[in-house]
């Protein structure tokens, strides 16, 4: 049986993590049970942030998932000092202990639905080409023909449109491509 203090981590990273898909987790466990923690506890995180371009700074937010995508865990959180939504990378993060007041959590935009807004954020920040494509097809007949990376969502009952990111051109015509 685990012991009582390493029980409640697990519960943690479990009730407040979402996997999306990719490989296993590259951040360090206490950096997670800490963020998972404050996600749990609606505590409001402090955290030394080191951005894309090794620019470290200091950050406020209140934290509202953990989620696993390509490689990578993810905090979604309200900046308090932006006063918006945002997205960190974990492995990024050096949280300052201890956490910070209590607070309410706010609605998720995009109809809540915390893995997809993390998957749009990642996938359109990391592609250096991106499509929007509107296809004379309801979602159902497509959707299941195009890989996960690429998102479609309804327009009307008979249309809908495609949302598809690529590093060359020539991939983005293969996912019109295997629409047949």
């Amino acid at each position: 049986m685990l012991p009582s203090r390493l029980r409640h981590r697990v519960h943690a990273l479990h009730a407040y993590t979402v996997a999306v898909h990719g490989r296993g987790p590259t951040v360090d466990a206490d950096v997670l049970t800490t963020v998972a923690g404050a996600c749990r506890g609606h505590e409001q995180l402090r955290f030394d942030y080191r951005t894309h371009d090794g620019a470290a700074r200091v950050r406020r937010a209140e934290p509202y998932r953990l989620v696993h995508t390509r490689g990578h865990w993810y905090l979604v959180a309200w900046d308090v000092d932006r006063d918006d939504w945002r997205t960190f990378r974990v492995d990024r993060i050096a949280p300052r202990t201890p956490t910070g007041p209590r607070f309410t959590p706010r609605a998720l935009p995009d109809r809540g639905d915390v893995a997809s807004y993390v998957t749009s954020g990642v996938e359109s920040a990391m592609w250096r080409y991106r499509a929007r494509v509107r296809l004379h097809a309801p979602v159902a007949a497509v959707a299941d023909r195009l890989p996960t990376a690429v998102r479609v969502e309804p327009a009307d009952a008979q249309t809908c449109v495609m949302h598809a990111g690529a590093d060359t051109l020539e991939m983005l015509a293969h996912y019109i491509g295997l629409l047949g």
